[in-house]
């Protein structure tokens, strides 16, 4: 059909009006299919009541309002404490009872976003406070006070909404317009039938219809709720954060609801604060307060500005904190309470099946109206050429509103509620799954999208390494010395001087972010990074009983590391007098910045470029044999004025290490099975090209026809070049996280390739945010790098990343699988009753077997179809890419094939069926139209079989695996045998022979042979044989059994 010059199809009116991305939809989109859906909607609750609300505003401007609103809040506060004068806080029995000498909302009034510095004097500073909340800047709180500090001064928990209760579902469901047009229909009926015929027999009409609308609410009831118990525990699971503290004098890491008032916090770059308080001591410590001030400038934190706030990030630096205010006394707990959880934003996919279900239910509600006007004006001829119009009856009334209910219930089956709702259960499904195999996913539409993705950004360490890194090698004063971690201990030492040994041993104890820990059992754990941990347990193995004086070394000036510099340095205070920095980093950096480098004896001399090129040769032979590469060097200086930054020369090199982290076993047929999958893997990481080169072909990434580059020659790149390797490009080496941004937004851009990459630290939360999945690293990741994230990887493995991507492509098939399935049913129950109405003057499926048909489509079917595990055979078609249809030529043959075969069935059964099967007695047409209901059922239960496979011949494999799937089919059946042959009086049925069933159960297994039959119809045409950007097309399906 044409239209304004352009054609009409089911699939333009979708792109067209339900369409939106996958992160962050704006409000004019969502606003859109809203509208589209207009009045098709059975109940509004049930559609809408997960989705969060409207809201045009963009998550920018949404934060400068909630700074200006927080503005004004604490202006207020001042001019009602200026009015009032000075609040009087009083302290409770119990506090002075245990010792406590500051109130919970006086401490809170300390740090809360007004930063009182008088009142902070006026405690006596940090000391002050530390004292009258009884804990040590040094030791922090006691172990034994904490659950009286959670008593007295609140827990790290936000106030939750309570979780709703099952009869909250049922009372949603109950807002179904059509069954309340239904039940009204039912009263009616009810009404006429007891005053026509009387008990018992007036009953049974209403009263049946009354019984399938209860056990529809009921299934639906639970469905929603078991659905909305799975989210409560991901909600849960997406709490879990743990955060290192300092306890009895102990480092340990706590769960960040378990942080108390009086605890020692450590903070580090990529950060949330997750309780206010005041900085202790610190290296420059940059926060960003943006999320409560509506500021974007970060600012410095010190001892003078020593207020710290929940929710605030760190941008730069390291600190500690006293913690001082938890949960809802907190200036961002008292935000998190007054925001109502208002829901999720829709997925694509949840949107598009609005968009089915609003051409079906504009399809079907025209039916019903045509099949209820045919009814009544066959049903007002008739009665005008017998008994005349004028002449009414209670019967006639009842018949009326029999065919009523008949052309509501045909809108209950009509317009599919539970189509876009199977996205909701399947994503629900998968999430759950996904948790118990180690990935969290924090947004809903992640877990469809990852299903679309054709490649995958990488990182190396920990993602396709183990993460458990041992020093292999080592080279330091013209000495080359293999570790083998740590088993080689004595010839190194005996290679090495004292002063080579002392200044090493020094700058790997003073320079490390990581440390060790002793636990309540007396073990010794390492806290930190692996890299640091390798350098820290090498260390520990030369000279243990050091660490502890060269940790009390004061420090002068730290510069954590971040991935941008790839270094990190501290200066220290010497005993003797002057100040020595060390600094460590990328091999290649650290080595550029020195001129002297220390010999076999200990002593200084001049680092020429020959013997530079030398060391860089050595870099590289150890880069090859896939080891990370890093160098350590030192400086003394006399003083060190302050805010002046450390030159970066004038270096002497001390060591080279060779760091060993073994690739995850399982990677290499994680990479196999993505690219049989059609999914590029490409890795993106810091470390030495010839590293990554390494790796990389050890992991099966980098080919003969692939291309390995650096950061800055990704960066350098000019658009047509980079449009011209980008296809080929597998591996980038020495990258920053800017350099990962770039290739993302390139992908994108140019290829149309969905995207997923991963990241872990701070810097990486842009490419996170610009990518169509970003997977942070539970492990190693840093909180804003998570928060960023749309999917969580605990483990830090990619075959779990790989496993995410295959129940991605589980859910769209499921869905797939169940739009086939549902659009059947419409079909066929909206042609019989229809064409029965036009021609005999009566429906066959009354209006309690219509609520039987759309139970079984709807809620069950739905949990048959969109709970199906993923199978291998899904990861060896190719990704669905932007634009693709979702109703596929496979699916349409399906459904048209199955529909035309039943339709065919059930009309000669309708029109003939009588004198075929020789069915006679006064029974004889409720017989044939229990017969034509009962084989109607047995129909869409083989068809669910059939659906279980769209194009393979075997639909039985792996179906015993599903018990879901087998409960619901036999549950089917079960209840179909007592509706026929027990619940007759208000079904509408009677019961039937045995030779009867048997034919029902023959027409309905006719379907699987049908199905063969159409899956050996081609239908989709044969693809080009190379991508427009160079990729091999794989084939499109799994084979045909």
């Amino acid at each position: 059909m044409e239209g304004g010059g352009r054609s009409w199809s089911i699939e333009s009116y979708l792109n067209e009006y339900f369409d939106i991305p996958a992160k962050n939809p704006p409000g004019e989109a969502r606003l859109r299919w809203r509208r589209a859906v207009g009045l098709i909607v059975r109940n509004h609750r049930r559609r809408f009541g997960r989705f969060s609300g409207l809201d045009p505003i963009d998550d920018a401007q949404r934060r400068k309002i909630l700074g200006k609103v927080q503005v004004v809040i604490n202006v207020h506060k001042a001019a009602l404490q200026f009015i009032d004068g000075v609040k009087q806080y009083h302290l409770s029995p119990e506090l002075i009872e245990e010792g406590f000498c500051i109130s919970p909302d006086e401490l809170a009034a300390v740090t809360g976003l007004r930063k009182d510095y008088t009142m902070l004097r006026m405690h006596g500073g940090i000391k002050g406070i530390s004292r009258k909340i009884k804990a040590s800047l040094e030791d922090g709180a006691k172990e034994t006070d904490i659950a009286t500090r959670q008593k007295l001064y609140g827990t790290n928990k936000h106030a939750d909404k309570p979780p709703r209760s099952f009869w909250m579902f049922v009372w949603d469901a109950l807002h179904d317009l059509t069954l309340i047009i239904l039940v009204v229909c039912a009263l009616v009926s009810l009404a006429v039938g007891l005053a026509t015929e009387g008990w018992p027999k007036g009953i049974y009409d209403g009263f049946g219809i009354i019984l399938s609308i209860l056990l529809v609410v009921l299934v639906t009831a639970t469905s929603d709720y078991q659905q909305s118990r799975k989210f409560i525990e991901l909600d849960r699971e997406k709490q879990k954060v743990y955060i290192r503290v300092t306890r009895d004098k102990k480092t340990k890491e706590v769960l960040v609801h378990d942080l108390v008032v009086g605890d020692i916090l450590h903070l580090s770059i990529g950060d949330v604060v997750p309780a206010d308080g005041l900085f202790i001591s610190g290296y420059c410590l940059v926060i960003d307060e943006s999320s409560l001030s509506g500021e974007s400038e970060p600012i410095n934190v010190s001892e003078d500005r020593p207020f710290l706030h929940a929710g605030s990030k760190v941008v730069d630096g390291t600190a500690k904190m006293l913690v001082t205010a938890v949960g809802t006394r907190t200036e961002w707990g008292k935000i998190m309470g007054s925001l109502n959880g208002d829901g999720v934003d829709e997925t694509p996919l949840q949107v598009k099946l609005n968009g089915v279900a609003t051409i079906i239910g504009q399809i079907g509600l025209v039916f019903a109206v045509l099949t209820f006007l045919v009814l009544l004006v066959r049903f007002l001829v008739d009665k005008g050429m017998h008994v005349g119009l004028l002449n009414w009856s209670a019967n006639d009334a009842l018949t009326i509103v029999n065919y009523f209910a008949i052309a509501v219930t045909i809108i209950v089956v009509a317009v599919p509620e539970g189509l876009p709702l199977a996205v909701t259960l399947s994503l629900a499904f998968a999430m759950k799954k996904l948790m118990h195999d180690k990935a969290l996913v924090r947004h809903l539409a992640a877990c469809e999208t990852m299903g679309s993705a054709s490649c995958i950004c990488t990182d190396k360490t920990g993602t396709l390494t183990t993460n458990h890194m041992i020093v292999d090698k080592i080279w330091i004063g013209d000495v080359f010395q293999p570790v083998n971690g740590g088993k080689n201990i004595s010839e190194l030492k005996r290679a090495m001087t004292e002063r080579v040994m002392a200044i090493l041993i020094q700058g790997i104890f003073v320079n490390t972010g990581s440390e060790v820990v002793e636990g309540d059992d007396g073990k010794k754990t390492f806290l930190g990074s692996a890299t640091e941990t390798a350098l820290l347990e090498f260390g520990l193995s030369l000279e243990e009983h050091l660490y502890d004086d060269y940790r009390k070394l004061a420090r002068v000036s730290v510069e954590p590391f971040n991935s941008v510099k790839k270094k990190m340095s501290v200066t220290i205070q010497l005993p003797n007098g002057g100040l020595r920095t060390f600094c460590k980093g990328a091999s290649e950096i650290i080595l550029e910045q020195c001129n002297t480098s220390l010999n076999s004896d200990g002593n200084t001399v001049p680092l020429s470029e020959m013997e530079k090129h030398n060391i860089l040769n050595i870099i590289n032979s150890l880069a090859s044999e896939a080891l990370r590469t890093l160098c350590i060097a030192f400086k003394d200086m006399n003083e060190l004025v302050n805010d002046q930054t450390i030159s970066d020369d004038g270096y002497t090199l001390i060591a080279l290490f060779g760091i060993k982290d073994p690739v995850r076993p399982g990677v290499k047929d994680a990479v196999m099975t993505c690219m049989a999958a059609g999914i590029t893997v490409r890795m993106v990481t810091g470390d030495n090209i010839n590293t990554a080169k390494a790796i990389a072909k050890e992991c099966g990434i980098l080919t003969e026809e692939g291309i390995a580059i650096e950061g800055q020659q990704l960066h350098d790149k000019s658009q047509d070049e980079l449009k011209e390797i980008l296809p080929k490009i597998q591996v980038i080496a020495r990258s920053l996280p800017m350099d990962k941004y770039k290739l993302v937004t390139s992908l994108k851009s140019m290829y149309q390739e969905v995207v997923a990459v991963t990241g872990d630290g701070t810097n990486d939360a842009p490419a996170l945010c610009e990518s169509d999945i970003g997977l942070a690293m539970g492990n190693a990741g840093t909180e804003v790098a998570k928060e960023s994230a749309d999917v969580i990887i605990m483990d830090d493995n990619f075959e779990t990343i790989v496993n995410v991507a295959r129940w991605g492509r589980a859910v769209y098939l499921n869905i797939q699988k169940f739009v086939q399935f549902q659009l059947t049913v419409n079909i066929v129950a909206l042609i019989v009753n229809f064409v029965s109405a036009c021609i005999i003057g009566s429906a066959p499926l009354t209006a309690v077997q219509l609520l039987w048909v759309n139970m079984i489509m709807d809620t069950l079917g739905a949990l048959a179809l969109a709970t199906e595990p993923p199978n291998d055979e899904m990861m060896k078609r190719s990704p669905v890419r932007r634009g693709d249809s979702f109703i596929t030529r496979i699916m349409w043959r399906n459904i048209l094939g199955q529909g035309l075969y039943q339709l065919l069935v059930l009309g000669t059964l309708m029109f003939v069926g009588k004198r075929l099967l020789n069915i006679e007695g006064p029974d004889s047409d409720r017989t044939i139209n229990t017969l034509i209901f009962n084989s109607f059922v047995f129909c869409q239960v083989f068809n669910e079989i059939n659906c279980r496979e769209m194009e393979k011949i075997n639909v039985f494999q792996g179906i015993f695996e599903n018990w879901i799937f087998v409960g619901i089919l036999t549950a089917t059946v079960m209840f179909q045998v007592i509706i026929v042959e027990f619940l007759g009086t208000f079904a509408n049925t009677v019961q039937l022979s045995w030779e009867l069933w048997l034919f029902s159960v023959i027409i309905g297994s006719i379907s699987m042979i049908i199905s063969v039959i159409l899956k050996c119809i081609p239908v989709e045409f044969k693809k080009t044989n190379t991508k427009p950007h160079g990729y091999e097309l794989i084939s499109e399906g799994p084979e045909i059994l």
